[in-house]
């Protein structure tokens, strides 16, 4: 870490707010303005996120779904508990993970699916943006098997070649499909959000379209 990144953390209003509020990342603050905006979940819902280390969504998202809810969080890396009865965790990879397993896991068929989950930075611009393309892709398919018919979707991409092929093929199998850009995003950040309502209500079928390659 250097010192000039340091200091933009120390700068930086939404790192300060995670920290006075108890959130283990500011990227909450991205969920919690995208759930405000389009009315991404309710009390009660269940809620997969995929990505969930350390746990910033997984808080957010309980916070939102409440008592009567049921949140999990799918990484690599093992999250570090959290201290409600109904937020579990799984150690498993978000791309080779199948549908069938996560519902295992679930009280009935999730409501939502959330996607906060980014690559290994290379800083070879192509090979970041079609890893997370293919990172969003997953997410897209696990959603298809796990939400239920009328459930919602807010998941990561990067904006580049492979976007808009992306982005159409979502919309396929959406009612409501939106670009979004959180106040928390950093504004060098290439990253927006996908929120996306009403999965199966097109009428259509999901298929990833050539944009939405595998690396």
């Amino acid at each position: 870490m250097t010192r000039k990144w340091l200091r933009e953390r120390q700068r930086d209003v939404y790192h300060r707010r995670a920290k006075e509020y108890g959130f283990r990342s500011r990227a909450v603050f991205k969920l919690l303005e995208a759930a405000k905006k389009y009315d991404l979940m309710k009390p009660g819902d269940v809620v997969v996120d995929l990505g969930a280390f350390p746990g910033g969504w997984l808080q957010g998202a309980r916070s939102l779904v409440g008592d009567a809810g049921f949140v999990l969080g799918i990484d690599l890396e093992a999250i570090k508990p959290l201290p409600w009865p109904n937020v579990k965790t799984l150690v498993d990879d978000v791309t080779r993970v199948e549908g069938g397993e996560i519902l295992k896991h679930l009280p009935r068929r999730a409501d939502v699916v959330l996607s906060d989950a980014s690559p290994n930075i290379s800083g070879i611009w192509e090979v970041d943006h079609a890893r997370q393309m293919d990172l969003a892709r997953h997410a897209v398919e696990l959603a298809g098997t796990i939400l239920r018919r009328d459930g919602n979707l807010m998941v990561k991409a990067f904006q580049g070649e492979f976007f808009k092929g992306f982005l159409d093929g979502v919309k396929m199998e959406y009612r409501f499909v939106k670009v979004f850009k959180p106040r928390a995003s950093r504004k060098r950040s290439a990253e927006v959000y996908i929120v996306a309502l009403g999965l199966g209500l097109r009428g259509r079928r999901y298929r990833p379209s050539r944009y939405a390659v595998r690396v």
